[in-house]
């Protein structure tokens, strides 16, 4: 077959370790012998984040905003023990934070259901998407360690010079430690748009939850602001959809999501989005099988597989030792992202590329053939183990008959 022309570039942001070997195999053998890939290339691999001293993860950040569509492997944030190992001048950010911050975009994570690999909550017959805010509370905190005897107060100054100062506790009888947080109305405006968005493109139902009884101002903040969107822009088309837009506070939306059969998208501020979506990627099987796209309030989107580098698995291969690594929330990172340029460009090609893809990687898993992690988990009777390379082959098998 003639192989699909893409027409504007995708940006390609190359990642570390196991992931970063296995992305070179979805390209060569899943990819390229079907689509004509014009990418715009960045390495956001840790070495060339020290050499670019970082520089390289912003320019991938303003590619995206300029072509609209990414996908990203998954990169090392480095912690002291990775200083050493790769030569590091400092412990350079998530690049992942940095893109969040400069696409203003929110997360959304849904888990791919295969038959054999039942959820840990039998209930939950459909995906559960959790949609992140991406920006603010404690991953931009400001925190100190605090002194016996010491008084602190939260000061604002506004633009005049004047200030008004909250106490916030005086230390008298310990030491202790301090956080500040903040967030900016126009990001939490649009993390509510992404998400009634999303919603729509879904036709799903929203729930949104904070803890707006014990933080009066900063969650409420979060609560009004949703709530006055959904009314004023989203609300005659919901019901057009017969789909709603539901707000809780946290605790009680656990509670019932836990109770439920799934089928929704489920908002959550910035950590409790970090916490729940592990959670409901490990209840659903694995966070190997779970997609992640950044979506921004004006419709740019970055595809990355939900999970890290996969470390120990790297170490084995350099040793020239068997791995077997589930490969596919990369994948589905890819298909997504061709799809979505299909979709921008109107090439049907790439969008029907994308779906096929999608399928032959499931029917691969429903037919038994499956890396270890899967291996573990499936119910089917006849299933095998297969290693990285195998199971992409295996995907290609199905995918060549498909296409």
């Amino acid at each position: 077959m003639a192989k699909i022309k893409m027409t504007t570039p995708l940006v390609e942001m190359d990642g570390d370790e196991m992931t970063r070997i296995l992305w070179k195999w979805i390209k060569d053998i899943l990819i390229e012998p079907y689509v004509e890939l014009n990418t715009e290339y960045y390495d956001l691999g840790l070495e060339n984040r020290e050499k670019t001293k970082d520089q390289v993860t912003f320019d991938s950040a303003e590619a995206t905003k300029k072509y609209g569509v990414a996908v990203k492997c998954a990169t090392i944030t480095p912690n002291a023990a990775r200083m050493p190992e790769y030569n590091l001048t400092q412990m350079w950010k998530s690049p992942n934070g940095t893109i969040r911050s400069i696409l203003d975009g929110t997360v959304f994570r849904t888990p791919i259901l295969v038959k054999g690999i039942e959820p840990y909550i039998p209930t939950w017959t459909k995906p559960i998407t959790i949609a992140r805010h991406a920006y603010g509370d404690v991953y931009k905190n400001t925190e100190t360690t605090v002194k016996q005897g010491s008084k602190a107060e939260l000061v604002v100054t506004d633009k005049d010079g004047n200030e008004t100062r909250e106490l916030i506790h005086e230390f008298t009888n310990s030491d202790g430690v301090l956080q500040g947080l903040h967030n900016l109305d126009n990001s939490i405006s649009g993390f509510a748009r992404a998400c009634l968005n999303y919603g729509l493109d879904l036709k799903q139902d929203v729930w949104f939850a904070t803890k707006d009884t014990i933080s009066k101002k900063y969650d409420h903040r979060f609560k009004d602001i949703f709530q006055e969107i959904y009314d004023n822009e989203y609300k005659e088309k919901y019901e057009a959809l017969g789909i709603e837009y539901f707000y809780t506070l946290i605790d009680d939306a656990v509670a019932r999501v836990i109770r439920s059969n799934g089928g929704y998208i489920w908002a959550c501020k910035n950590y409790d989005g970090d916490v729940m979506s592990d959670m409901v990627s490990t209840a659903y099987g694995s966070l190997a099988m779970m997609t992640s796209v950044l979506v921004s309030p004006d419709g740019i989107y970055e595809y990355e597989a939900a999970h890290g580098t996969v470390q120990r698995h790297y170490y084995k291969y350099l040793k020239g030792e068997e791995t077997s690594t589930n490969s596919v929330a990369t994948i589905f990172a890819w298909s997504g992202a061709l799809r979505k340029r299909g979709e921008l460009d109107n090439i049907s090609e790439l969008c029907d590329f994308a779906d096929k893809l999608e399928k032959a990687t499931v029917q691969t898993i429903e037919e038994g053939i499956m890396t270890g992690d899967l291996y573990l988990l499936s119910k089917l009777e006849n299933k095998k183990k297969v290693d990285s390379k195998t199971f992409l082959e295996e995907i290609n098998n199905r995918l060549s008959a498909l296409v």
